[in-house]
């Protein structure tokens, strides 16, 4: 009998496909249909689970194809009510990703690669060695996952989803916009691509193509420092990306698509906090067509050495920013008593 390796997934068939396979067995065509709908809509999470197909349709799909679904490992509950969960891959490996609830909002943060190739100095995922890219229907089963959830204790569906968990998304573009494309199908999570932000670290020629592609959806720059010495320090993609390269990306990204884009800024103390360092973000910001700079406090991580301003610091960071017509917006991370919030997942219980 063939293995899991060696079967396909059935999440990876069109629907063309699925119904020249029930052709095959001499099935009627709408049961092609019937089993799409449970795959993206219903999220089956296996064949069993298909209930209006007879018991030996399930078993020949069952011995023809695999269904590697995740699965949630393990569940924590923050004291602000933010919810991190551990999801486990058929294989084994671990990823993370969030649910923050607030009154007017259900958001998901979901990741897109197994641990990641970037080495960002301040990112707990940074320090984790990448062991591969999520398949489109693994980044499908977070949000669902955590759609579930949100039903479950919010009593309301997600309302935005970001793709700010472990891992660079436009290092997984494929699967990424794979993924956006079955969450935001009305065969599928019916989201608004409007609703979904895709967070880069920068990778200035996929930025380029994002805009080529047409896309729908709100891209968002972790920039986190205003100057290239600075910059390269915190972030060695910038050596090969630098703030330049990214500034022509974002406008060539907004020419071709129109679509909102977000700067992201941690602060540092003592590193990237200064009124010099605010005069620099304004600079940057007055050169591309940003909606937004959102102002992140530093969550501490165990391997790294930065710490978060006081808050004297902050807010004339925040005022210079004001005085200066930005438009910024300080953002209070959630989930750190179960390190959730930005910056710290690493799979710890």
């Amino acid at each position: 009998m063939e293995t899991l390796h060696t079967k396909k997934n059935i999440r990876h068939l069109t629907l063309t496909e699925l119904e020249q396979y029930f052709q095959t067995l001499g099935e009627a065509a709408f049961r092609a249909r019937q089993v799409y709908e449970w795959i993206w809509q219903k999220h089956a999470g296996s064949f069993e689970a298909m209930t209006n197909l007879s018991k030996s349709l399930r078993q020949t799909l069952a011995e023809h194809f695999s269904f590697p679904a995740l699965q949630i490992d393990a569940t924590q509950y923050s004291a602000d009510g933010t919810i991190k969960s551990r999801f486990r891959t058929h294989e084994g490996h671990l990823v993370e990703g969030v649910l923050i609830p607030t009154d007017e909002r259900r958001t998901a943060c979901v990741s897109s690669q197994i641990g990641c190739s970037l080495s960002c100095k301040f990112c707990a995922t940074g320090y984790m060695e990448k062991k591969r890219n999520l398949d489109y229907d693994e980044i499908y089963d977070e949000v669902a996952l955590l759609n579930e959830q949100s039903e479950k204790m919010f009593e309301k569906r997600l309302s935005n989803i970001v793709f700010m968990g472990m891992g660079e998304p436009l290092l997984n573009y494929r699967n990424v916009l794979k993924a956006i494309e079955r969450i935001s199908s009305p065969v599928g999570l019916g989201m608004s691509p409007r609703r979904i932000t895709v967070s880069t670290a920068g990778v200035a020629k996929m930025i380029r193509q994002l805009g080529d592609d047409q896309v729908k959806f709100k891209l968002a720059l972790s920039l986190h420092a205003a100057n290239d010495k600075k910059r390269n320090e915190i972030m060695p993609i910038n050596e090969t990306n630098n703030i330049k390269a990214l500034t022509e990306a974002l406008n060539y990204f907004y020419q071709k698509t129109g679509a909102e884009i977000t700067l992201e800024y941690i602060l540092f103390k003592d590193f990237n906090d200064s009124l010099k360092d605010a005069d620099e973000l304004v600079k940057i910001y007055r050169q591309i067509p940003a909606d937004l700079v959102n102002i992140i406090e530093y969550n501490p991580i165990e391997a790294a050495k930065f710490a978060k301003p006081d808050e004297a610091t902050i807010r004339k960071f925040m005022d210079y920013l004001a005085k200066n017509r930005v438009n910024a917006r300080l953002r209070v991370s959630r989930g750190k008593d179960i390190d959730a919030a930005c910056g710290q997942l690493a799979n710890k219980n």
